[in-house]
């Protein structure tokens, strides 16, 4: 367990002594970026599957360079990469491989749950997740040694009472996180369930919207459904996403654009790569279509169909909703 998932994911990425460049998706929040450049690591971005909206595995060896030593796929809104693609790729480079698995509590691959899958993969349980720990984060792994090495690294190399052996920081979690957490994993199948039921009031109240695709979970997996994330297409639709956005804040409606514009459009990597988006139409294409709509477990069903109203609303009167906001 640790502070955060941050800190988390640069203990684990230091651990395992990655250097050089590390592939990765840019559909993702921007930590998991940052976590490679705050150690002068270079994250080199893959384009993603537009299904899966996870990493494009079939792009991946293309990229890999002399200086290349891992691999961090981003299972992204509780949909797990292509796991089995991935540790293949890995192994026949001989290339670490790490799963940012932030979004993943709960979920499984191939009905597998997330946490044994690569080297090492990294949770996060700030307070956006459906178990939280006020803020914190873990890394799980298979590997004996790499554990004890991320033990020491994240109290200071302590080994023990006032012996220190190894180079590490303080990234503990604070005991009152912990308790958080540990009151949180006792509701955990309340708040899947919680999330199922929202997921198929969405399902239902956005069905036959024209430009309105919901993102499906798989029904051959386990998931926590804690993302309700819809795809908007503004040639059917008639209006953009951005309007979109605009007009359910308008309407007290905390909907989100995760992840815009996509890590390589965030600095400092928009001047260090700015030809990065060429070899990204995936990412470019879908981070222009992208609504994570409010879930959890203070939505009521009233809310939800509050919510599917103002969209089908906005679509049906698109036009006038159009020239409206263009004279506000």
């Amino acid at each position: 367990a640790m502070c955060n998932g941050t800190v988390a994911l640069e203990i684990a990425i230091r651990a395992l002594g990655l250097q050089g460049e590390v592939i990765i998706p840019s559909l993702t929040f921007i930590a998991t970026a940052h976590a490679l450049q705050w150690q002068e690591i270079r994250p080199v971005f893959c384009d993603i599957d537009p299904e899966s909206c996870t990493i494009e595995t079939s792009r991946i060896e293309e990229l890999i360079t002399p200086l290349t030593t891992g691999i961090i796929g981003v299972h992204l809104w509780a949909r797990p990469c292509d796991t089995d693609a991935l540790q293949n790729i890995a192994e026949k480079h001989q290339l670490s491989l790490i799963f940012d698995a932030a979004h993943a509590l709960g979920v499984t691959s191939g009905g597998k749950m997330i946490g044994g899958f690569g080297d090492a993969e990294v949770f996060s349980f700030h307070a956006t997740k459906f178990i939280n720990s006020f803020e914190g984060g873990a890394v799980t792994t298979n590997n004996t040694e790499l554990a004890d090495r991320i033990r020491l690294m994240k109290n200071f190399g302590f080994s023990g009472y006032d012996n220190v052996v190894y180079i590490g920081t303080n990234g503990k979690m604070p005991e009152v996180s912990a308790a958080m957490g540990l009151t949180s994993l006792e509701s955990m199948d309340e708040f899947i369930g919680i999330n199922h039921r929202n997921y198929l009031a969405y399902r239902d109240g956005l069905e036959g919207i024209p430009g309105i695709r919901l993102l499906p979970y798989s029904e051959k997996e386990r998931t926590n459904y804690q993302y309700i994330v819809v795809l908007l297409d503004e040639e059917i639709a008639g209006i953009g996403r951005d309007k979109m956005i605009e007009i359910l804040h308008k309407e007290n409606v905390i909907a989100r654009r995760y992840f815009y514009p996509g890590c390589h459009r965030m600095e400092p990597y928009r001047s260090r790569q700015p030809q990065a988006g060429l070899v990204l139409p995936e990412t470019e294409s879908l981070v222009r279509k992208i609504i994570v709509l409010p879930t959890g477990t203070d939505i009521n069903m009233e809310s939800i169909s509050e919510i599917t109203d103002i969209i089908r609303c906005a679509i049906d009167h698109a036009d006038e909703l159009t020239d409206f906001l263009a004279d506000r």
